[in-house]
């Protein structure tokens, strides 16, 4: 059997993060068999339809590495792969389950049905309330037949047994089963002549061949609709193994993650920007990195390994280490996660970052010529979670210190600690040497000998004085990336300004 799996999200919006995880399981387990990945855009809801997310969707993925081996862009052998443009297929199934008695036209209004919600608690379009309602199986034939050819507007809906059961096996979850006096006779086709998603969804995996139907845990209860119609439509022999994947809750515990709980708590919920939310990717997280994050949200490789790359991943992959637990989302993790893949990155790679910050930010270039583009690299790589980091933590590199850190001028800033930064910032002029961490730590460490002060009550004068903080990255790699006059307009400014304690 050839593995086809897909990734079936609906054009309403961004693509939640928990969507990013449904389609990254379906792509490892398709690499992982040898198999197919698609990419199909469920969009039958007109209502809901929002202009830009098909290209926001195929857009996400293109940055995470999940290329699709069909989708609406790339093509394929059972294309069109957007739902709207297959609408007659659709309707070919619905009519042929009324035909065959599985099914029933509904001519209920929006009026009828609103009356019979007010009537009847908890109302449930089902075996006992179709009885009450106006449809093809309590009309009068004639009369389906005239309300048909007026194309009176009605729906299609399932005809469910009233005690019945439905079963299957769920690769995650196990043994699945729910009676049919539980469920209610869901529409299939919309009175627009669109399909609901339970019968586009189950028609498209049959024509498309999907092996194995892979998503959240929260479409359990429409799977054993979708169960059902593969046994109406005769297709029970061929329906694809489903795999129901936990779900992903807030770092409390409790309920489902969700884009508010996301903005509340400051941090993406969205692979790339969407609206008025920064993304993962223009949050300063590696696709790579979100990757192997998301990866663990629910999967576990049975072994201490926490780093993989994609292919690794797929090596690893396999729907029986699936957890069926709902898990936490940490967002520490995921930072986490992005400071090991920066810090595995070569200063070559994390300067191409960099340089795509100077070409837009001219004032960053002009202070990191000649080499002190690296210089600060070295400077902060192991220091940041973030690729932006690199230069929004170091701002006190390119604008003189306004401010000082009262502790450290309180506690430091003596006359013996300041005769000393003095005798340093008077030997710089003639300072013939070449200007490096080496030879600026050499030349302080001969002064305060010379002045028989130790080292370590100097140096913080002169963090101090040329960077304004009291703590922070190599002081000597900071010195050589200011070169030596900002270092001695910088230390002069400070002894001007700051009062000896």
């Amino acid at each position: 059997m050839t593995v086809r799996v897909r990734f079936a999200p609906s054009p309403t919006g961004g693509l939640h993060i928990g969507g990013v995880r449904t389609a990254l399981y379906n792509y490892l387990f398709a690499k992982k068999n040898k198999g197919t990945f698609i990419l199909r855009i469920e969009d039958t809801d007109q209502t809901r339809f929002v202009e830009g997310a098909e290209n926001y969707i195929e857009e996400s993925l293109k940055w995470l590495g999940l290329h699709p081996d069909e989708s609406p862009s790339v093509g394929g052998e059972f294309e069109p792969y957007c739902q709207s443009e297959r609408k007659e297929i659709y309707q070919k199934y619905a009519k042929q389950l009324v035909e065959e008695g599985k099914a029933y036209y509904a001519f209920d209004t929006d009026a009828e049905l609103n009356e019979m919600r007010e009537k009847v608690e908890h109302f449930v379009y089902n075996s006992l309330t179709r009885r009450q309602m106006r449809n093809s199986l309590t009309l009068p034939e004639n009369e389906v037949k005239e309300l048909l050819e007026k194309n009176t507007p009605h729906t299609i809906r399932i005809k469910l047994p009233a005690k019945d059961e439905v079963r299957f096996k769920d690769l995650v979850m196990g043994h699945l089963k729910e009676h049919t006096s539980h469920m209610d006779d869901k529409i299939l086709l919309k009175s627009d002549g669109l399909p609901t998603y339970h019968l586009a969804n189950v028609v498209d995996d049959h024509l498309m061949k999907v092996t194995h139907v892979i998503r959240g845990k929260e479409w359990i209860n429409s799977a054993y609709l979708h169960v059902f119609l593969y046994q109406c439509l005769g297709w029970a022999d061929s329906m694809p193994q489903f795999a129901h994947l936990p779900l992903i809750l807030k770092s409390t515990g409790k309920g489902k993650l969700s884009k508010r709980d996301a903005d509340k708590a400051g941090f993406p919920i969205f692979p790339l920007s969407w609206e008025d939310s920064t993304g993962f990717k223009e949050a300063g997280y590696l696709s790579e990195a979100l990757l192997n994050f998301l990866a663990f949200l629910g999967w576990n490789p049975k072994s201490e390994q926490e780093i993989f790359s994609l292919d690794e991943l797929t090596e690893a992959f396999s729907l029986e280490a699936v957890n069926k637990a709902d898990v936490k989302f940490d967002i520490d993790k995921a930072k986490w996660f992005n400071e090991q893949y920066l810090k595995s990155k070569s200063e070559e790679e994390l300067l191409g970052l960099l340089q795509s910050e100077m070409q837009k930010n001219p004032e960053l270039a002009e202070n990191l010529q000649d080499g002190k583009d690296i210089l600060l690299i070295q400077l902060m790589k192991d220091r940041i979670i973030f690729p932006q980091q690199i230069w929004e933590d170091t701002t006190f590199i390119f604008s003189s210190p306004e401010n000082y850190d009262e502790k450290t001028v309180r506690k430091k800033w003596k006359v013996d600690a300041v005769k000393a930064l003095e005798s340093f910032k008077n030997a710089l002029p003639p300072f013939d040497k070449d200007w490096n961490a080496d030879t600026i730590k050499q030349l302080m460490v001969e002064i305060t000998e010379a002045q028989e002060i130790g080292l370590g009550k100097v140096m913080p004068t002169l963090r101090v004085s040329t960077t304004g903080q009291g703590s922070g990255p190599d002081l000597m790699t900071i010195l050589t990336i200011l070169g030596k006059e900002e270092t001695e307009k910088r230390i002069q400014k400070a002894l001007e300004v700051l009062e000896v304690s």
